[in-house]
């Protein structure tokens, strides 16, 4: 289908969506905050009226003066139009105040909304797609504000068409011909207003990935994160200059609309003081003839600038919708997405694990545009006994945990957990079952102890379980020297409540005392069934790293555990040991069965084994085993 016919079905579609779009935020206002939001509406429509009110009292007071009428006519006509005047400026009071409030209410409505179907999104795949991390930072701009511009718009709209009505209605009654101008002057300011509007948002999408590019480069120039590169290799000039770049392409995109928004802006207004100084005019020369009192002179210049100036707004409320609609998809679109993972509709039950863990023909690639990251991996974890994974680089190593934690489903083959397939069970059910220490562990800007309390929130309020996992981690000692021992807040970046008359109270860990927290956090979870521990001494010093690994193996004595390391002497006395390659798995035995069979696991532990020894002395020296 195709010309008139399909642009009439595209627009109907539009239409629908516009509408359910305005329904949707409606719902957000009335949910938020539905006492204010009738206020609002009562208030708004209210103050679109009382302009036409004053208009009929001001002819009848001026009428009435004319005419010579006594005290008793004239005061209170005056004291009606005083009090119109009053309610006017209260009613603009309070939809100032009402809007704020709505703002306020409303915003804090629609994030909670928002964060609320993010936590829904269970899995990584959206959290590592940049097409949808923009739509999600869209969407938090825009969520808290644009319901409120869309109701405030459709309100706009609303008094605008009754101050327009009322007035064309006051025009009608003097001379129905002179009304006809004014609404027909009208139109060409409504067409043009919604046609600028159009184009402001055309310009708004277009300019969004500079914009987006502005504040990357803004950012790198202002964080801590990249304070240290960018001073050491000079790249503040280099920075500055692209996000300049960016800023003036962006500001060469509005200018040009604004021009021509001018140039339109001043062809409307000098159409309107034509068609204004015309009815005056028309009006006085009525007037000499006696068919005009001064009071109807008086009423028709006001009609005739209100219902110029109304259409004007009626059109400049409709663009401003339109705006806000086209902005309020972001929000629809991750509210609304649903989960990223399949739920069973009566999940299994998960029992106390008993067997193992079984990897049953693997396979899996994050899109169909990637490569096969894991290529029909098979393999069995035993319960109570340690498994380590082995590999170069990209070998699937951290793929293989992602799907352990159903991160992310396979997308050939399945994952067993006593023989139940772990996409039928309960997604909360299973990570409450594990317990991870990741190599991109998090460092979070609160205290000590709840930056270990983050692993088992049960133990928020447990001082001697946090406490008994730090020793474990190590880390208790230093913990206990900081300015408020487990209470001290690590970081700069802002202060407690507490803590703003001394601000040195917030202190920063050394990379190593953070590996000790992140697995602080892992040994409060050492209940659960499997613990997953992906490079848990990378960064440590060989002291450190010795205590780390005695503590590990006490951890893992009789647990069933997963380990991942490049270190392989850390990994030696696992009961298991899996070599992957290119997504497949090599090789598998004990340590002494890998290095008797000489293959790849043989040939790097060699290798890193050799940077142990001085070929020149033929001893070892405390050197960093290659990886």
């Amino acid at each position: 289908m195709s010309g008139p016919v399909a642009e009439r079905s595209e627009e109907r579609t539009r239409t629908g969506t516009f509408a359910r779009r305005v329904g949707i935020a409606g719902l957000l206002a009335v949910r938020a905050a539905p006492g204010t939001l009738a206020l609002y509406v009562i208030v708004t429509l209210a103050g679109g009226a009382s302009p036409v009110f004053a208009a009929w009292l001001t002819k009848l007071l001026i009428d009435h003066l004319a005419a010579g009428a006594g005290p008793g006519t004239l005061l209170p006509l005056a004291t009606g139009l005083g009090v119109v005047g009053m309610l006017t400026v209260l009613a603009l009071q309070m939809t100032q105040y009402l809007r704020t409030e709505l703002d306020r209410r409303v915003g804090l409505y629609a994030q909670d909304r928002l964060f609320v179907a993010v936590e829904g999104f269970v899995g990584l795949r959206r959290f590592e797609d940049p097409g949808f991390l923009d739509r999600l930072r869209l969407a938090q701009q825009v969520g808290g504000i644009t319901p409120n511009q869309l109701i405030g718009g459709v309100l706009g709209v609303g008094r605008a068409a009754m101050t327009v009505s009322g007035f064309l209605g006051s025009l009608a009654v003097l001379s129905p011909i002179m009304a006809a101008v004014a609404l027909g002057s009208g139109v060409p300011v409504m067409l043009a207003e919604i046609a600028l509007s159009r184009r402001r948002a055309r310009m708004f999408w277009e300019i969004g990935h500079a914009e987006r590019r502005e504040f990357f480069y803004s950012e790198l120039l202002s964080t801590v994160e990249a304070a240290k590169e960018v001073r050491l290799f000079g790249l503040n000039a280099f920075l500055r200059d692209r996000m300049l770049r960016e800023r003036r392409a962006a500001n060469s995109a509005k200018r040009v609309v604004d021009r021509r928004e001018v140039l339109v802006q001043a062809g409307l207004g000098l159409l309107a003081a034509v068609v204004l100084a015309g009815g005056v005019i028309w009006a006085v020369a009525v007037a000499r003839r006696n068919g005009f009192s001064i009071g109807d002179v008086t009423m028709f210049v006001a009609a005739v600038a209100a219902v110029q100036s109304g259409l004007g707004s009626l059109a400049s409320e409709v663009a401003n919708s339109h705006h806000a609609l086209l902005m309020f998809a972001h929000y629809l679109a991750v509210t609304t997405a649903g989960p990223d993972l399949p739920r069973a509709s009566v999940p299994n039950p998960l029992p106390p694990m008993r067997r193992g863990i079984e990897l049953r023909d693997v396979w899996f690639r994050y899109s169909p545009e990637h490569p096969w990251v894991l290529r029909g991996v098979d393999l069995f974890i035993p319960c109570g006994r340690s498994l380590a994974l082995v590999g170069l680089n990209g070998a699937g190593k951290s793929t293989l945990v992602k799907l352990l934690c159903r991160f992310y489903d396979p997308t050939r083959g399945s994952i067993l957990w006593d023989g139940v397939d772990i996409r039928t069970v309960d997604i909360s059910h299973l990570r409450r079952r594990i317990g991870a220490v990741f190599q991109d562990y998090m460092r979070y800007d609160m205290t000590a102890m709840e930056n270990i309390a983050l692993g088992d929130l049960d133990a928020l309020e447990d001082r001697e379980r946090i406490e008994g996992a730090a020793r474990r981690a190590g880390i208790h000692g230093a913990l206990t020297r900081l300015p408020r021992g487990y209470d001290t807040l690590l970081s700069r970046m802002f202060f407690t409540k507490s803590d703003t008359d001394h601000p040195e109270t917030g202190v920063l860990l050394s990379g190593g005392q953070w590996q000790r927290l992140a697995l602080a956090r892992a040994f409060l979870r050492d209940r659960r069934d499997l613990m997953i521990l992906d490079e848990p001494s990378a960064g440590l010093d060989a002291e450190a790293e010795a205590e780390m690994h005695s503590s590990l193996r006490q951890c893992r004595a009789g647990r069933t555990s997963l380990l991942i390391s490049h270190r392989l002497g850390t990994i030696r006395d696992a009961d298991l040991i899996v070599v992957l390659s290119g997504g497949r798995v090599l090789e598998q035995g004990d340590h002494e069965a890998l290095t008797t069979a000489g293959g790849e696991y043989a040939r790097l532990f060699k290798l890193q084994a050799s940077g142990y020894v001085s070929e020149t002395l033929g001893v070892p020296v405390p050197m960093e085993p290659a990886e």
